[in-house]
């Protein structure tokens, strides 16, 4: 069809980068390109279309859940919207290993459209605009002799220039919905077509296919049986998609989907009516998706199966509308009826939307760079399912990265090109650029060569800061991925001989899972403290002094694991004489008490007693209450002292490692220095009952303490 208008006219606005389309992929691109500093308009055919689902309710799934992490690591935005959409999670693939886990949320398809629009729509640099994209305005570069985008051009005649454009079309271009002998020039439910830009397209050289993806019915809930189907639930402890999300925000009561299946009599109904299904009739022309098959496909192709998986799931929460996966189909309307009422629980299911077929045009993604510039036209660049792909996931990667170079180009740095060893996401723009295909491409964990190295929950290990270097990552999230690999690295240097190898390890996995969890308030109340630690001048410490900082600490306390405890206090306490000190009326300082967790397994009580005539200066807490092993110190020992070099614990045992190999325990540590007659922190060296249990520190490790102290001028 030839586009011609009847006026042109110059939009006075002014933007770097245009983006076509405003489905997964161009979302992902438009609000990269504007968070990135550039000027950016969105082109859509409707405003209600923005991030819509015209297929599956569902975000993730077996792969496609490894490149939603990777975008959300990269700085997208796809995983952070389905954390506030979904309504029921699932980790797919336990029974396999950690590589191939692949999280699948089922989505509220209206709310996660509504929710990305409003992100589109409050996101700095950018606008979106409800029209259809006619032309792409060129013009010839001289040196080189390749077309140069300069600008687009609108249904009205307007034009809008620009320095670069992402082309998202999805499967708007010619669309033609079929089912039946029914055929509509509609896109995706029932929307505008996009029926204009191929013939500029093809104009300025790029080669298109026609491709061919289909969705199955809609059926009303209420009209089926849930008691024939097998419930599927979600998980029990939920798993965001986004690394920015905290796991106790979105712990929600979830809706279940159900399981049921075709039949031979499901089967007789669709090889009966073979002949009037427009995939056999010759009536479309598009090239379907091989790992995504219609009914029909699945009764021919597998005719030795007897019957096939269908999964009921819910469009949201605000609709009765099922969508029914695993049926989808382009057969009359009649046909369907009576196929879908064949399968067990939909024996008087009732029709919203017929299932259809949609044929569309794409492009021969050869002719793109590995960056998802077309290799003829500078500036030009494509991203999602126009590129010959299927899926939402696989667009809004393929537009995040299309929108990343669009943007780096104008900043004339390097594109942004993952290599396959470094993602999934690289793993498919090289299979699209690279490799002749003629049907629509499906991203597979099997595809991944490299796939034991990326998992999802590495992703942004891999990715972040390649997202941090780009602009895309906050510093604080930055910071936030630095403190996860030194986690990761303090478990790794952990020593399973030392006894409490477990506790600590568990102690570092809690913290490594809940890194999120309030973390912004402790860092910045650990701060406080160091800094309220360094206020307080040597000659002047006392019980009292500790007390008072610890107990101004209670909040903290509040927000903090047991390792950001022990982090927090051995701070504080690491290098402070602790002794007993009488009060203005002569009594001794009694019944105050602060816990320290620094022995995994108890808790470490300090505080002052002068019950039983003596003083006692900690105790241990057991797992039993009441068994508590009283420590008595007699006074005249603790004669206060300052010492001139000391080093923290934490010094020490790094001195040991580096000399001698040997892994030390603080327990060990304290040890030695009360037989030097260094008292200076938790003490927990000193006598205690004699049913108490305490590991005696082997000649060999307490040599090499001894030589740490030393070289720390600690003991002669």
């Amino acid at each position: 069809m030839k586009y011609s208008a009847n006026s042109v006219w110059e939009n006075k606005d002014e933007y770097d980068i245009a983006v076509i389309g405003a489905g997964h992929a161009g979302c992902e691109a438009a609000l990269a390109a504007a968070r990135m500093g550039f000027k950016t308009v969105v082109f859509t055919v409707s405003v209600e279309s923005i991030a819509m689902m015209p297929c599956n309710p569902n975000i993730g799934g077996s792969s496609k859940g490894h490149l939603v992490k990777e975008v959300d690591a990269l700085g997208g935005e796809m995983g952070k919207v389905i954390d506030k959409t979904f309504i029921q999670s699932k980790m797919l693939n336990q029974s396999k290993g950690p590589a191939v886990h692949s999280l699948r949320a089922q989505a509220d398809k209206e709310q996660y459209s509504r929710t990305m629009r409003r992100v589109l729509e409050n996101q700095e640099n950018l606008d979106v605009r409800q029209t259809e994209v006619v032309n792409i305005l060129t013009e010839e570069v001289c040196e080189s002799g390749k077309k140069k985008v300069i600008g687009v051009q609108i249904l009205s005649g307007g034009i809008y220039r620009v320095k670069a454009v992402v082309l998202c079309t999805g499967t708007y271009l010619r669309a033609r919905c079929v089912y039946g002998e029914v055929s509509n020039a509609t896109g995706p439910n029932g929307l505008q077509a996009a029926n204009h830009l191929t013939e500029c397209l093809k104009n300025l050289g790029i080669n298109m296919y026609r491709f061919k993806t289909g969705t199955p019915a809609r059926i009303d809930k209420r009209s089926i049986d849930f008691s024939k189907m097998e419930a599927q639930y979600g998980d029990e402890r939920i798993t965001p998609f986004s690394f920015t999300t905290n796991p106790d925000d979105i712990q929600i009561d979830q809706v279940p989907c159900w399981l049921t299946y075709t039949n031979e009599k499901t089967h007789e109904i669709i090889r009966n009516n073979l002949d009037r299904s427009p995939l056999y009739s010759g009536m479309i022309e598009g090239t379907g998706p091989r790992y995504c098959p219609s009914i029909e496909d699945k009764v021919v192709r597998f005719a030795d199966k007897n019957r096939h998986q269908v999964f009921i799931e819910p469009e949201g929460i605000d609709t009765n509308e099922m969508y029914i996966g695993g049926m989808s189909s382009s057969l009359p309307e009649d046909v369907q009826y009576d196929m879908y009422r064949s399968v067990a629980g939909l024996e008087h299911a009732k029709i919203v939307r017929n299932a259809y077929a949609i044929e569309y045009d794409c492009i021969d993604a050869r002719q793109l760079k590995p960056s998802l510039e077309f290799r003829e036209i500078e500036g030009l660049f494509s991203g999602g399912q126009f590129n010959g792909s299927s899926g939402y996931e696989e667009a809004a990667c393929q537009g995040l990265i299309a929108g990343i170079n669009a943007a780096r180009k104008l900043q004339k740095k390097e594109a942004v090109v993952l290599d396959r060893s470094q993602a999934y996401i690289g793993v498919l723009i090289d299979d699209l650029v690279t490799k002749e295909s003629h049907e629509p491409y499906r991203m597979m964990t099997s595809r991944a060569e490299y796939r034991l190295l990326l998992r999802q929950d590495n992703a942004d290990q891999r990715l972040t800061e390649i997202g941090y270097e780009i602009g895309l990552i906050s510093q604080d999230r930055y910071e936030r991925l630095k403190l996860k690999e030194k986690l990761i690295e303090e478990i790794d240097q952990l020593d399973p001989d030392d006894r409490h190898y477990r506790h600590r390890k568990s102690d570092l996995d809690e913290r490594l899972f809940r890194m999120y969890d309030k973390i912004d308030e402790s860092e910045d109340l650990l701060i406080e403290a160091k800094a309220k630690k360094q206020s307080i001048e040597a000659d002047k410490v006392t019980t009292q002094n500790i007390i008072a900082i610890l107990t101004n600490f209670e909040r903290l306390y509040s927000v903090m694991n047991d390792v950001e405890k022990h982090e927090l206090m051995a701070e504080l306490i690491t290098d402070i004489q602790i002794y007993p000190e009488r009060q203005p009326n002569g009594q001794w300082l009694k019944s105050i008490h602060f816990q320290l967790p620094i022995i995994p397994e108890k808790e470490l009580q300090f505080g002052l007693d002068n019950s039983d005539g003596f003083e006692t200066v900690m105790s241990l807490v057991q797992q039993n209450p009441d068994d508590i092993v009283k420590v008595g110190i007699d006074a005249d020992e603790l004669a206060v002292t300052k010492a001139e070099s000391k080093a923290t614990y934490g010094e020490i045992q790094a001195r040991v490692k580096e000399q001698t190999g040997l892994n030390v325990t603080p327990l060990y540590i304290a040890q030695v220095k009360r037989k030097h007659g260094i008292i200076e922190r938790e003490c927990y060296n000193k006598a205690k009952s004699e049913s108490a249990k305490m590991l005696i520190c082997p000649p060999d490790k307490e040599k090499a303490i001894e030589d740490a102290l030393r070289f720390f001028g600690m003991i002669a």
